[in-house]
């Protein structure tokens, strides 16, 4: 009776032990092949991400590309996608300061802390633009660092490209390779999709922007611009600035241009006293896109100008 019972015992044990075994099996190869799981700040750098990672990241994005980047809140969604995370990219530059800061204290997580492999900061990786922030009174932030908003500049962006197939391959060595390749197609992608929109787009552009958001426009498109429908960064316009704007720019041609987010007040004011056709332009593409989403919004800002 003892020897059975024994006996039972020992071979429950041995049922267990191999179930572990078997388990561990089944698991070993899953976890190898598990890909990043990678938070974006934008919808721009998410499309880089999905782009270069393919079928080995997953991506989420914590802004609205509906939205202003600069003014969100840090909520607990953002917290739990952090918590979880391999990697965040953000654009950097002060961009994100008033939210991300906090969103990662509240996520814990140290492998997306600043300085660490799994935190991508994308404006470190290129030369930024003197940010206008920087001259004169303003009632909001000041990007010492230089302009954050180069995710209208996909030039920028194919060096960005680069570097991100770069840290990606650091994370997961097992597909670093492929990641690089992917990293350069995207790369030559964008490159070769911004000269060919700046070749049908008439020379010598002028323009009129609300915010610095679309300065970026002047490093691959024949435009200049020639005012800004915010009298300072942060300032929103006012009738004084806008009747300035119209004397200063009377007889000349060109095109307002602002996010789809920002007040229609002020280009509606200038397309009526000067006749400049406005155009309520994204920023970012959709939350979920790839790399067409965005070669489609860099067609987007290239046909708001006239066309050769």
């Amino acid at each position: 009776m003892f020897f059975r019972k024994t006996r039972t015992r020992s071979t429950r044990w041995l049922i267990a032990i191999g179930a572990l075994a078997l388990n561990a099996l089944i698991l070993a190869p899953a976890q190898a092949a598990a890909g990043l799981n990678v938070v974006a700040t934008t919808s721009t750098l998410g499309a880089l991400a999905r782009e270069i990672g393919g079928d080995q990241a997953e991506v989420r994005v914590l802004a609205p590309p509906d939205r202003d980047a600069h003014y969100l809140d840090a909520r607990p969604s953002f917290m739990a996608a952090l918590r979880r995370a391999d990697m965040l990219l953000e654009i950097g530059a002060g961009l994100e300061e008033g939210w991300l800061p906090a969103a990662q204290r509240g996520a814990s997580n140290r492998a997306i802390n600043s300085g660490q492999p799994g935190h991508f900061r994308a404006a470190d990786m290129i030369e930024l633009r003197r940010s206008i922030t920087m001259d004169g009174p303003n009632m909001g932030h000041v990007h010492e660092e230089g302009n954050p908003h180069f995710n209208t500049d996909p030039r920028r962006l194919a060096e960005i490209a680069i570097a991100l197939g770069e840290r990606m391959g650091q994370l997961h060595s097992d597909h670093a390779d492929t990641f690089m390749e992917r990293a350069e197609r995207t790369a030559n992608r964008l490159r070769e999709h911004a000269e060919a929109l700046a070749d049908r787009v008439e020379p010598g552009q002028h323009i009129v922007v609300y915010h610095e958001d679309l300065d970026y426009l002047e490093e691959w498109l024949p435009v200049e611009i020639v005012g800004y429908l915010e009298p300072a960064p942060g300032i929103p316009p006012t009738a004084r600035h806008l009747r300035s704007l119209v004397s200063d720019l009377e007889g000349t041609e060109g095109t307002v241009l602002y996010a789809e987010f920002q007040p229609p007040r002020g280009a509606e004011f200038l397309e009526r006293n000067l006749g400049w056709p406005t155009h309520a332009v994204p920023l970012d593409p959709p939350a979920d896109s790839g790399l067409e989403g965005y070669l489609e919004l860099m067609t987007t800002w290239a046909e708001s100008l006239p066309q050769r």
